[in-house]
């Protein structure tokens, strides 16, 4: 069975502070197109959501649009920009570089599924 979805429709939207996320549910695949504003910070934006020290979803991705930084809890850190692919995994902080908003598509299916949503219970 083929499955066809578009992103301009999604079939879910997470807004938080400084930006949004927009999920589309597949069969076997889970993708996220995540919009952060400048002045985004995973820690001020995200954490409080999720309730955790940093951030504990895993990341296959692609950027789009804009420079992320990213750093992880044991302090080794790196930069992506457009075009970049990377995988980043739990335990992580990210923030915007610069006066563009990023555009990131995870393909991961943990964004999709679990990012800034309240931990329940």
């Amino acid at each position: 069975m083929i499955e066809v979805k578009t992103v301009e429709k999604p079939d879910e939207r997470r807004d938080f502070p400084r930006g949004h996320l927009e999920a589309v549910h597949l069969t076997g695949l889970d993708f996220a197109v995540a919009t952060f504003e400048p002045g985004w910070r995973w820690s001020e934006s995200v954490g409080p959501i999720a309730g955790t020290e940093s951030c504990q979803v895993h990341h296959n991705g692609y950027v789009v649009q804009g420079r992320l930084r990213v750093r992880m809890d044991d302090g080794a850190e790196s930069e992506v920009g457009p075009g970049d692919v990377f995988v980043v995994p739990p335990g992580h902080d990210a923030w915007v570089v610069g006066d563009e908003p990023v555009v990131a598509y995870d393909f991961a299916g943990g964004m999709a599924q679990e990012y800034a949503k309240a931990k329940e219970g």
